[in-house]
């Protein structure tokens, strides 16, 4: 499959657990797995004049990402978020503010840079501050693929914001819970998840749309098409950056035109492999993800 171009935007940061801290940032993950698949990936962001940022930007370069397009702040420091873990391995977060990549600033060299991409990536989080969320907004009106990563982190976002957002993007993907407290906003009356989907894909003028619903996979709704996985069901050590490698999965596939049934099987696995390490970048490779779907199949 020949690489295509993604551009991811937003935050860069470190994710600081009770025993150890890991790089992180929804963009920075989706960014490392579709680099793994052999696309040409560039990350939108800002990092501060300190240790954490320098080793930042060593990490990026080591994972073979450009760090042309990562901006400096003087004042600022790098993106930190004290990350806790329930007894099921779940996730809940504390977003360090201000930082950094909450300064991220408009150059001609990122317009260039977006209006010649193929893909452009960006979450709800990355706005929570007027210069990234200007920012961001002068790129949407340059991408050609627009996919909105939903990632709602409290309280740093509004249903207004979220409106806008879903009416630019091309794809948006939600978790269950993310859908149904949209879906409220919006005043669906719909329980089923199908129902809700089309609902927002109605209200938001938006023919592609992914739900994940944890341990119990994803539902794509693609082309006018439901494409489901059930989830693959492994011992969870933490479910840091699981779904943003979901999403980088599915992308690499259906952007690259496999079937969609295969691109969500492939996200699901993905997903549920990365649960089974500490932080969200694992390395798997291809044939990783292959032999893992093999498995479940016998």
């Amino acid at each position: 499959m020949e690489a295509l171009k993604f551009v991811c935007f937003g935050e860069v940061l470190w994710d600081v657990f009770p025993d150890h801290k890991k790089i992180g940032g929804a963009p920075l993950n989706v960014a490392v797995r579709l680099n793994s698949f052999g696309n040409n990936v560039s990350i939108i962001s800002k990092v501060g004049q300190d240790d954490h940022g320098k080793k930042l930007l060593e990490f990026i370069k080591e994972k073979q990402l450009s760090t042309n397009y990562i901006q400096i702040d003087a004042t600022l420091k790098t993106g930190k978020v004290e990350v806790t873990l329930d007894e099921k391995g779940s996730a809940s977060y504390d977003i360090m503010l201000p930082r950094a990549w909450d300064n991220i600033e408009i150059h001609d060299s990122i317009k260039k840079l977006v209006a010649s991409s193929d893909a452009f990536i960006f979450g709800s989080l990355a706005s929570r501050n007027e210069v990234s969320k200007n920012t961001l907004e002068e790129l949407l009106k340059l991408a050609r693929f627009k996919i909105f990563d939903v990632n709602l982190r409290t309280p740093y976002y509004t249903q207004e914001l979220l409106s806008r957002l879903m009416k630019e993007a091309n794809f948006i993907k939600f978790n269950e819970d993310e859908l149904l407290e949209i879906c409220e906003y919006y005043g669906s009356e719909y329980t089923s998840i199908e129902d809700n989907i089309c609902y927002i894909s109605e209200q938001t003028n938006t023919d592609h749309i992914c739900v994940t619903l944890g341990g119990e996979g994803a539902i794509l709704y693609y082309n006018n098409n439901f494409f489901y996985n059930n989830g693959f069901r492994v011992k969870v050590k933490d479910t840091v950056g699981a779904g943003d490698s979901f999403l980088a999965t599915l992308l690499n596939f259906l952007l690259k035109n496999k079937n969609p049934q295969d691109a969500i099987n492939y996200a699901c696995a993905v997903g549920a492999l990365v649960t089974q390490f500490e932080g969200a970048n694992p390395k798997i490779t291809l044939e990783d993800i292959e032999q893992f779907v093999h498995s479940f199949q016998n």
